[in-house]
Formats: C-alpha cells, sequence, structure tokens
C-alpha cells in the first residue's frame, strides 16, 4: 500500500479541522494518483479524481478494525482461504488481546452475517444477560437512591459473558476453519506481548482509578504504581492460558470449565451474582435483522435487544421525504433536519425498547413507512422542537458505550459486522483472578431506575428495566446496506448512545452525499438523543451553521469526537474500505 503523499488543505479545511490524520500505509489521496501535464501548454491537466481522501481498495478481501494487529490476523485468514466469518472469529479473539479497553471475551455483542450461497442474512445475539438472582431495584438503597458506582464500576455490574458463544456459534453454522486455528495468533499475542501504542497509553491512564482498584487489573495494567506507557509491552499471559482451553476444549471451557470457575470465585468473593448455573445455562442466540428501504436500497440490520437497528430504519424512513443530498452535507438546514428526526426516534427508544423475551417491542409499527409519515407531520422546517415538547408516538397501530466494530468481505460474497462491548472503557475494571479476561459492566445498560440516565445519559423506562436472565438494551449497530440483493456497505461504531446516529450518517454520507468510505469517515459528526436537548457535535461545523442553527432554536455543544466506524463498500470495481482515524491504532487492510 502506499503512503500518504501530500494533502491539499486549501480544498478540504474543514475536515482538517477535524482531526490529523495518521494512518501512513492505508491512506492515499487523488492527487498523487491522478496528476498528468499535457506538453503543448495549451491544457493542463490535473486531478482527475473527484476524492479528498481514497479508502483501502481490493479484488478479493478486506478486513477494517480498531488495531491494525487484529486485521491482519482477519487478512492471514482470508489469505488462507478462510471466509468471512471465519476472519470475523479471529479478529474478535484478537480483539481480546490488543485492544484490552473494549475487544473483550469477557463481553458481549452482536454479528450480521450475509451468507452469499444462500443470499440469507442472519443475526447472532450473544448480548451478555443479568445473573438469575438479578433483580429491579438491586443497585437501588433502602431509601431508592441509586447506590452510586454500583451498576458501572462493582461486581454487580457484570453480565454473564457472551463473546465466546456467539463467536463459537458464528463458526460453527457459517464458518470453514478450526476454532483452535483462529484462535492461535490470539494466543500468541497474549503471550509474546505487544507494544502498548501512545493511543492505548492515554486509554490506560483514563482509567488508572476504575483499573487500580483491582489487584488483578493491576498485575497486567500497571508497571508499579502506575498504567503501562507507550512503548512498553503489554503481556498477558493468563489472558494466553484462557485462549488456549478454549481453543481446546472450546467454548465449554468458558462456560463450565476452570474458567467458568475462576470468574465465578471472583463474583463470590466480591458480591457478585453470577453463579455457575448461570455461566452453564449462557446461550447465544440467532434472530432475524430487521429490516427497510431507503432510496431504493435495501438496509439490513440488528434487531432487539439492540435498539440500533430499528431506529437506523425508523430515521431513514422519516429523512427519505427530504432532499438531504440537495440540502447538502452538515449545511443548516441538513443539520435541523436530522435533529429533529433524532429527537423522535429517541423519543420511541426510551419508551419502546428492550429484550423481546421480556417485552413486546412494536419492531413492525416502529419500522413502518406510514408511522414515519405520520412522525414528520410533527417536524418545523424552520424551527428547533423543544424536547419537552415531544413525547413517545404510537406505533402499535402500524404493527402488521466502550465497544468496538469490525468488518469483513470475502472473495466469495459473504459479509460479515460484528459489534461487541464491554460498556465503558475497559468494563468494570475488574479483571477475574487467574483468567486474565476483563469482565464487561453492562448491567448499567438497564434502567436501574425509570427515568434516571444511565452513563451515556440514556433515559429508559420499564421496557428496560433489570430484570432475572434478561439482556439490557443496546444501542449496538452493525449494519449492511444492499443493493439488488447483494452487499453494498457494511458498516457500525462504537460509541454508546451515539452508536445510532453515527452508523445513519454513514449511511447518509455514502447514498446521499455520494462520498467514499473514507470521506463518510471523516466528515463532522452531530448527535441528538431527545433528553438532553441539546446537539452534541464534533469540531468543524460551520461558524455561519452554527449561528444558523441558533437562529432556529437549537442549542448546542462542542465535544469530543463521536465513533470510530470501520466501513466496506462492495462497488462493481472490488472492495473499499477505512478505517476510522479517531482511532489512530485503526487499520483496513485488503489483498
Amino acid at each position: 500500500m502506499s503512503s500518504i503523499k501530500k494533502f491539499r488543505l486549501a480544498s478540504i479545511a474543514v475536515i482538517a479541522s477535524v482531526f490529523t490524520v495518521s494512518q501512513v500505509g492505508i491512506i492515499q489521496t487523488s492527487y498523487a494518483q491522478s496528476t498528468s501535464v499535457q506538453s503543448t501548454g495549451a491544457q493542463i491537466q490535473y486531478d482527475t479524481s473527484y476524492d479528498i481522501l481514497s479508502p483501502v481498495r481490493a479484488k478479493n478481501g478486506i478486513v477494517s478494525s480498531e488495531q491494525g494487529l487484529a486485521s491482519q490476523v482477519g487478512l492471514n485468514v482470508l489469505k488462507r482461504g478462510g471466509n468471512a466469518v471465519d476472519a470475523a472469529v479471529a479478529v474478535g479473539f484478537a480483539l481480546a488481546v490488543v485492544l484490552p479497553h473494549a475487544g473483550n471475551i469477557g463481553g458481549g455483542g452482536f454479528m450480521l452475517i450475509h451468507d452469499a450461497k444462500s443470499g440469507k442474512n442472519i443475526a447472532l445475539d450473544f448480548r451478555e444477560l443479568a445473573p438469575a438472582l438479578a433483580h429491579r431495584d438491586m443497585f437501588l438503597d433502602a431509601s431508592g437512591k441509586i447506590i452510586p458506582g454500583s451498576s458501572t464500576s462493582s461486581h454487580l455490574a457484570v453480565g454473564i459473558p457472551g463473546t465466546v458463544a456467539g463467536l463459537d456459534l458464528a463458526l460453527r453454522k457459517y464458518g470453514t476453519m478450526s476454532l483452535k486455528d483462529l484462535i492461535a495468533p490470539s494466543i500468541k499475542l497474549a503471550e509474546q506481548g505487544f507494544e502498548v501504542t501512545p493511543h492505548l497509553a492515554q486509554l490506560l491512564e483514563a482509567s488508572r482509578n476504575q483499573l487500580g482498584k483491582w489487584e488483578s487489573s493491576r498485575a497486567i495494567f500497571f508497571k508499579g504504581d502506575r498504567p503501562l506507557r507507550a512503548g512498553e509491552k503489554l503481556v498477558q499471559k493468563d489472558l494466553a492460558n484462557s485462549l488456549r482451553l478454549i481453543a481446546q476444549q472450546g467454548p465449554k471451557a468458558f462456560y463450565e470449565g476452570s474458567i467458568a470457575q475462576k470468574i465465578v470465585a471472583e463474583m463470590k468473593k466480591h458480591g457478585g451474582m453470577i453463579s455457575a448455573d448461570d455461566m452453564k445455562n449462557y446461550q447465544a442466540v440467532e434472530r432475524l435483522p430487521v429490516t427497510g428501504n431507503y432510496r431504493g436500497y435495501q438496509v439490513v440490520s440488528m434487531p432487539p435487544p439492540s435498539s440500533g437497528g430499528v431506529h437506523v430504519i425508523q430515521m431513514l424512513n422519516m429523512l427519505e421525504h427530504f432532499p438531504i443530498g440537495k440540502q447538502g452535507l452538515n449545511s443548516a438546514q441538513n443539520i435541523h433536519t436530522l435533529t429533529e428526526v433524532m429527537k423522535l426516534a429517541y423519543a420511541d427508544r426510551a419508551e419502546y425498547l428492550g429484550d423481546p423475551d421480556f417485552v413486546k417491542v412494536p419492531v413492525t409499527g416502529l419500522t413502518s413507512k406510514k408511522y414515519a409519515d405520520e412522525l414528520v407531520q410533527h417536524i418545523n422546517p424552520d424551527r428547533a422542537t423543544s424536547s419537552t415538547q415531544i413525547k413517545p408516538g404510537k406505533p402499535l397501530p402500524y404493527e402488521s458505550d466502550q465497544t468496538t466494530h469490525y468488518s469483513v468481505a470475502d472473495k466469495y460474497g459473504n459479509v460479515v459486522a460484528t459489534t461487541y462491548t464491554l460498556n465503558l472503557l475497559f468494563g468494570s475494571g475488574i479483571v477475574a483472578t487467574g483468567t486474565g479476561i476483563t469482565l464487561n459492566n453492562e448491567m448499567d445498560d438497564f434502567s436501574v431506575k425509570a427515568g434516571v440516565p444511565n452513563a451515556f445519559g440514556l433515559v429508559g423506562g420499564e421496557a428496560n428495566s433489570v430484570a432475572s436472565k434478561k439482556r439490557p438494551l443496546s444501542s449496538m449497530t452493525p449494519t449492511m446496506v444492499l443493493k439488488d440483493g447483494k452487499p453494498f456497505l457494511v458498516t457500525g461504531s462504537p460509541g454508546g448512545s451515539r452508536i445510532i446516529t453515527t452508523t445513519l450518517q454513514i449511511i447518509l454520507n455514502v447514498i446521499d452525499h455520494q462520498l467514499n468510505p473514507a470521506e463518510a469517515s471523516i466528515a463532522p459528526r452531530l448527535h441528538h438523543q431527545w433528553e438532553p436537548d441539546v446537539i452534541r457535535m464534533e469540531r468543524g461545523f460551520n461558524a455561519d451553521t452554527l449561528e444558523i442553527l441558533k437562529q432556529k432554536g437549537h442549542k448546542f455543544s462542542l465535544g469530543r469526537s463521536m465513533g470510530r466506524t470501520q466501513t466496506i463498500k462492495i462497488t462493481a470495481d472490488g472492495l473499499e474500505a477505512f478505517a476510522d482515524p479517531r482511532n489512530p491504532d485503526g487499520r483496513a487492510l485488503a489483498y
């Protein structure tokens, strides 16, 4: 792959103000590709491409993840003849080693698969599960107030992990290679270690207090009394041993064997609820994806207990009423339209979404075009609607956070979108002693008390209350877009409550604004989640645009970057991919 040559900063000032691109070896500008000069002097031709930034391009296979070492593991699988599912399983285990703040085998998530041979789209749910002893008021004190930190940084915060069961289910049903072969690179990475990057060092420092509370966590992520620094080696011997057991014995080692025993012992020692039966009885679930249509494309995404797919489709149904492409990317009118649509969708999320095994989620109504027709009548094109005036709609008549995402496409036409998580940075911060496995804090994704926001500021209701053996609601949104039944776009993102709107904007940027995966990824992002009533915006929006938004009655705040998307586009000429440079460790690799 060619290296970065030159940025033409004058033409992309807004984009350049968002961040500095540092993915050497992946990004190349059209200027370096397409300059030619005619010697006559009568006509000079240069910069023949419209691309501001070019994605990685290839013919055979492509992997995009948040860590280059994991992407390389997946690419090696594709080169050996494995399919996209094989590569996705290998990447999932590798990220558990090299992306310890989000990659995991101590958390859970979702995988979306397009099987080229059958044309079938599959949704795998390996979301964490509440322990059998969990109950509605488990995080409240005697006076009904939330016990600080109980749902985020205690052993009560840990849900039954699902990642190992999910990756195994995907491989058994849709893969072609052995679990032992696919885990082998991860064992090596854990045992021999890898160099801590500046980005990972920053995250370790930011999580100093959370990780530092536990001796088992300090033993891995600290050197003396401080977190590991950039350039130092992260070696994870216990994790290597756990991965070796899973490679040899399959998921039984994790859910019934010595790993399960150590996790249960960790719970008993510190007042956690996960029992041996909880571990043994965990099962990943295959579900039907949610689907919708947008401007001639079929959108396929994750169903509940993810809220992402439902609300991406709901918002696209509303946005189809507006000339998004003509409004212009991130113009004041474009931002106004997106914001008003987001408010309506997130109001419904708070009311209706939960675990479909426990509550009736009106998926058909929420994703109905007719329901969207009704909702858009509430949008004033010239004035912001206060969130206090927006209540959950009535979809029933139409019935007929730390997280990571990776995307894979192979030469056979299969694609995989996977989003999995520990929830916050390093999850609970707790490593189960003797396992090297960092445990999630997904119990915070329940509505621990109705009307009280969680760590991401999301307000929940009764549909997402805590209950025994229930899966917490998620925003994870692995998504595929098909054209004429064939994969066209594969994308997804981490980012807590911002995952849904980040994924939405990638789809709009590609379909409506005609951007390639690189350009679609680097455009500044915005987010509104109904409550609080404020547009969260990245740096890079035009000052004049912000003034117009003020005049329309919007409130906004400029904050940190949102999402780290991994996007693949499939064209007649081959595959294109881009790893979001909001994480400088990410890589899209191809052959």
